[in-house]
């Protein structure tokens, strides 16, 4: 079997058999393809795509891989939480202690930024000390005694994941539905979750660009994640605008510590609230939707939430200081506030363009290997449906010594519209999925 003849097959929109898709998959995990075949291939892949067998068999090749964590010495329901990638996509850093406080374990894996979407890993070890390399002995003996652990994608946990998402990154093929949903659930099968709450993210800001496009991929990825034995189910959410305020690693912990405390961005904080809620249904799938949900709100109000967060940060070496003294977290070495030209309401805030901002001002990689300044980026001070008036602060960018943020300031400008009157917000949520549909 020679890669060539695979390539030249999919670049003629051939079909590969399971022998073919794990000689693929057993090569890149040894080495023995080189990165210009793999590259080749992954964008053969994005012309012509993959069929619901093909992309099965890739998923579960790329989770067998390397070891796979075993959790089941965990007491209880495991969960996981995951989101296709967003910008200032805080979520993780607020749901997991929500839920972790109710004693629900959360076993989460996660990787760095792809693209202008900030990654969970980068802006963990913003806190001081923070340590994402953790054996699989002290990742389930943490989500055993904290309730919770993150953990960086090993070298052994999917390493044929690992090699393709950095090559994806750097080959302008991240938005292919099947290499999204191979990706991402060959690391959920891998980290051993029981059941897994996808959040799927469509518009300027993700990888999918419409609601039908992130409804295939939620799609996808339900079926494989049901078809593996693992409770699968899908949250369909707008990126259309920012998630969240803040973008930028340091930046993006100080907010996820302001929601916890009950001062954080109201939009933010309801989604997380609602995904903490759907994870402790899955949990205990007696629960109605309306007391989770106040449950849930309940464990952010009470500080149970943020108190988890302090004690998960501590468990993995961070400065759990950070909680109260936001200080520690760092701070850029220049600012620059930038305020409207125009007065109006904004109706949109392509979040692209603010993605590719924050990236110019050192918050994120431009190629494979770029090293990034934790406590770069932007902090947003409007929002869609607020009106500005001439030289009303729209936000401030921050960024190193070395930066020239001229065409940073040029793309958020760009990035925000406004109008003469106001316009519908589009709306957060598009909808939700499980195995039995919509």
């Amino acid at each position: 079997m020679r890669m060539a003849d695979l390539i030249e097959n999919k670049k003629q929109g051939g079909f590969h058999e399971a022998s073919e898709i794990r000689f693929i998959i057993q090569g890149c995990t040894t080495g023995e393809i080189p990165d210009y075949q793999l590259a080749a291939w992954l964008m053969a892949v994005w012309f012509r795509g993959l069929s619901s067998a093909e992309t099965v068999t890739l998923t579960l090749a790329m989770a067998d891989s390397g070891t796979q964590l075993d959790l089941s010495m965990i007491d209880g329901v495991k969960v996981d939480k995951h989101s296709t990638g967003g910008v200032a996509d805080t979520t993780t850093l607020i749901v997991a202690p929500l839920v972790a406080a109710a004693g629900v374990k959360v076993a989460k894996m996660s990787g760095r930024g792809l693209g202008f979407t900030g990654g969970t890993i980068d802006k963990l070890e913003s806190i001081p000390g923070f340590r994402t390399s953790l054996t699989a002995a002290q990742f389930t003996a943490q989500v055993q005694r904290v309730g919770m652990a993150v953990m960086g994608q090993t070298a052994d946990l999917a390493p044929a994941d690992g090699k393709l998402y950095a090559l994806r990154d750097v080959t302008a093929t991240v938005d292919s539905i099947p290499l999204i949903a191979a990706s991402v659930m060959s690391k959920k099968i891998a980290a051993g979750a029981d059941k897994i709450l996808l959040d799927v993210k469509y518009g300027s800001g993700a990888f999918m660009k419409t609601v039908s496009d992130a409804q295939a991929l939620a799609r996808v990825m339900v079926d494989i994640g049901t078809g593996a034995g693992r409770e699968t189910a899908a949250v369909i959410s707008s990126m259309e605008e920012p998630l969240g305020t803040a973008i930028g690693n340091a930046l993006e912990v100080a907010e996820a510590i302001d929601v916890l405390s009950g001062s954080g961005d109201a939009r933010l904080t309801d989604f997380c609230v609602l995904l903490a809620a759907k994870l402790l249904r899955m949990a205990e799938p007696k629960l109605q939707l309306p007391e989770a949900m106040a449950r849930s709100r309940n464990l952010l109000d009470s500080g149970a939430g943020l108190a988890k967060f302090q004690e998960f940060v501590a468990a993995q070496g961070g400065d759990a200081r950070v909680v109260q003294e936001r200080e520690l977290l760092g701070s850029a070495s220049r600012s620059l506030e930038l305020r409207a030209e125009q007065k109006g309401y904004i109706v949109r805030m392509d979040s692209s363009d603010l993605g590719r901002a924050a990236i110019l001002l050192g918050a994120g990689r431009a190629k494979k290997g770029d090293a990034i300044d934790l406590t770069a980026g932007i902090k947003l001070h409007r929002r869609c449906g607020d009106y500005v008036g001439g030289g009303d602060l729209l936000a401030t960018l921050f960024f190193g010594e070395t930066v020239e943020p001229a065409e940073a300031k040029r793309l958020i400008r760009k990035a925000t519209h406004l109008a003469a009157e106001p316009q519908p917000v589009v709306a957060l949520i598009a909808g939700t999925m499980d195995a039995a549909g919509w």
